[in-house]
């Protein structure tokens, strides 16, 4: 069942009960409030009747020391037809309770007559013939005797009113329950929209639409509702784009991987191949021997900076406290004999907090980059120098340039701007894809520019030895 017909149906519920409760002991209270009134005009009515027989039989010649049955029938008589109420009835009764004179219709039991004693009141309502009457019951003293006098009040017309008041009420509540109900429906149908707008929006995400948003139509606690929902949906989206791209990444590199490992072993098998089938003379066969050993060394390459990209993303990585000296006295060691280029090296003096061996696998990568990248003879610059908050790496060369339209691709793996040169150079386009990882653990990031012909300036800063803390605590999570 919907929540809006589950609201609609419990409200009317509630409704039905608390109409049906309160029209009750409304009608009731009324109906017990007219009794009492009748009650009370009853006895009162009782007494009138007995002031009037005393005062009655006090007028009857003393002839008779004791008052005669038929003087009480006469005086009895009289009063049931004296006054306006032409419609009383009483019944006289002696000492021993036997009835001396009683009205026409007058047919009750004795049950209130044998309750009624001397100097007491009593009544009860009691139903005779299709009509409700009060029955009220009192001693008479006249002439030394002790009689009872019992009236009958006809108070039909107040259960009557009870029943019409029943019915009224009964028919009342059918018209209000069906107002309500169309009313509630209406007003259901409003508080539950926000839900439904939710639910088609869910269903349209489950379905695979997740750039549907809810439409926000309130700005209570549904609003706020929608509102979550539509953030939950924001995110899932970037989530989801983000898998997706993770999932084109990973087929892309599943892609450049297995056609790498192609060329060079293409070139392996064949050269392999012909030295296995002919028989060369000593400069071809240093030649095949020569290709074969130059693309095993690039494979090896390969492998090593796949290692290290795995192992940087996974493995743990221990930061120390090292001089920005100590990293250009490697460099400046490492490439010494590379007798084709000419390096300048200018730094600041700094302490700084780092992973030595990998911040020195970056620089390796860069320099190798940009040689690769130079011509012969070619000066390549490596500087470093302090800035607020931190320490900038730069190298420069003044090689062939990278394209403004590659700049946002050769950090991904097995990328190459010019791939004949770089598989000339045992290049596997591997190198800025690490230096990407190594970076993002330093909470660095490369910043390339380069101009076709001119060469490439790439550069990254690391944050001083204020991070420390954050580091440590970003790692221990």
């Amino acid at each position: 069942m919907k929540f809006s017909l589950k609201l609609l149906l419990w409200t009317m519920i509630v409704m039905a009960i608390a109409l049906g409760f309160s029209g009750f002991y409304f009608i009731n209270y009324v109906f017990e409030t007219s009794l009492e009134r009748e009650a009370g005009q009853a006895l009162d009515e009782n007494s009138i009747l007995s002031f009037a027989f005393e005062t009655a039989a006090l007028n009857v010649p003393a002839k008779y020391d004791v008052l005669q049955d038929s003087t009480v029938e006469q005086i009895a008589y009289n009063l049931e037809n004296s006054g306006q109420n032409t419609s009383r009835m009483l019944r006289l009764s002696n000492e021993e309770k036997e009835p001396l004179y009683a009205s026409d219709g007058f047919e009750t039991d004795d049950g209130l007559l044998l309750e009624t004693g001397q100097g007491t009141k009593t009544y009860r309502t009691i139903e005779m013939n299709g009509h409700y009457y009060i029955q009220t019951g009192s001693t008479v003293n006249a002439l030394d005797r002790v009689l009872y006098l019992e009236t009958l009040r006809d108070v039909s017309v107040v259960f009557n009113e009870r029943e019409l008041g029943f019915l009224v009420y009964r028919q009342v509540t059918v018209i209000m329950l069906l107002l309500g109900t169309i009313i509630m429906h209406l007003i259901a149908s409003w508080l539950t929209k926000p839900i439904r707008l939710l639910t088609r929006a869910t269903k349209r995400m489950a379905a695979g639409d997740y750039d549907y948003r809810a439409k926000q139509v309130s700005n209570d606690e549904l609003g706020q509702l929608t509102r979550d929902f539509n953030k939950m949906a924001e995110a899932l989206e970037e989530n989801v784009n983000e898998l997706e791209a993770e999932i084109q990444a990973r087929e892309d590199f599943v892609g450049a991987f297995a056609h790498e490992l192609k060329t060079p072993l293409t070139s392996i098998i064949g050269y392999a191949d012909l030295l296995r089938s002919r028989k060369l003379d000593e400069e071809k066969s240093f030649l095949s021997a020569n290709y074969i050993y130059t693309e095993g060394k690039r494979l090896e390459a390969m492998s090593i900076r796949l290692l290290d990209i795995m192992v940087t993303r996974h493995g743990q990585v221990q930061f120390q406290e090292i001089q920005a000296e100590s990293l250009f006295s490697y460099l400046r060691d490492m490439f010494q004999n590379n007798e084709s280029m000419q390096f300048v090296y200018a730094y600041d003096q700094a302490l700084l907090w780092v992973e030595s061996n990998l911040i020195i696998t970056v620089l390796i990568n860069l320099l190798d980059n940009a040689c690769k990248a130079s011509e012969e003879g070619s000066v390549i610059e490596v500087d470093g120098h302090k800035e607020e908050r931190g320490y900038r790496f730069t190298v420069k060369d003044h090689g062939i340039g990278i394209p403004k339209e590659e700049l946002q691709k050769i950090t991904k793996a097995f990328y190459m701007v010019d791939k004949s040169r770089s598989r000339s150079r045992n290049g596997a386009g591997l190198g800025l894809a690490l230096c990407t990882e190594i970076l993002a653990l330093h909470h660095s990031k490369l910043e390339i520019t380069s101009t076709l012909g001119e060469g490439t300036n790439i550069s990254f800063f690391l944050p001083d030895l204020e991070k420390e803390g954050e580091w440590n605590e970003e790692d221990n999570h």
